[in-house]
Formats: structure tokens, sequence, C-alpha cells
């Protein structure tokens, strides 16, 4: 969480709160921000047992996602800067696209770019 900030930014960030807040007012504001972080993992916890409880063991496949690939910036970058060489996952299942789902053909997954995309104008 703190990886860019180093010793000595947390030591200019500990003497401001010490002028800001004085020496009085500090251990008690550090005492309610530890009570509120600890109000904040009960909680987090708390979801993880409603969800578990209600997805079941649909819910033990979600923990082997790498949730992080679905960042707005990285999932960005993955379709900017991915490789167009290869192929979609097809979707398990259950909708998802695991790691062992199997690969589409090339022929599968490429469409002549000559020939205008199917058009239903029921659809419309």
């Amino acid at each position: 969480m703190f990886n860019s900030i180093g010793w000595g930014e947390i030591v200019v960030l500990a003497l401001a709160a010490l002028f800001i807040f004085g020496p009085d007012r500090l251990p008690s504001l550090a005492k309610d921000a530890a009570v509120g972080i600890k109000k904040a993992r009960e909680a987090i916890t708390g979801v993880r047992g409603q969800l578990h409880d209600t997805l079941g063991d649909d819910f033990d496949h979600l923990r082997d996602v790498d949730l992080r690939q679905y960042h707005p910036k990285t999932f960005i970058r993955q379709q900017l800067l991915g490789d167009d060489d290869d192929p979609p996952l097809k979707p398990s299942a259950t909708g998802s696209t695991a790691a062992g789902a199997v690969r589409l053909s090339k022929t599968a997954a490429r469409r002549d770019t000559a020939v205008p995309p199917p058009f239903d104008t029921d659809a419309t």
C-alpha cells in the first residue's frame, strides 16, 4: 500500500500531524483511526461471508480470479497494447474464461472484412 512512500515522507507526515493536531489530541486520533480500520476490516469480512453464503461453491472460484486485470487502466492497456494474434478465450459453462478454457481456432476468431457483418432487420 505504501510502496511509493519512504521513511523520510512518513517522518515528515508524523511531524506535520504532531504540529497540526498537537501532542494532546494526537493519541486519541490515532486510537480512533485504529478503531475505524478495525471496523472496516470486520465489514469486509462480513461482506465476504455474505458472498460465500449467497454464492456457495461459486465463491471459491472467484478467489482464483485476479481482480487487478479488471482495473480500468490495466484493462485498457491490455486491449490497446495486447497481442492481436491470440484469439479470444471461449467462455466456460459458468460464463467466465478459466485458465483451462479452450481457445477458439483462428478461422473461428477471424471474420472476412470484405463481407459486411450480418444484419437482422427484426432486431432493430
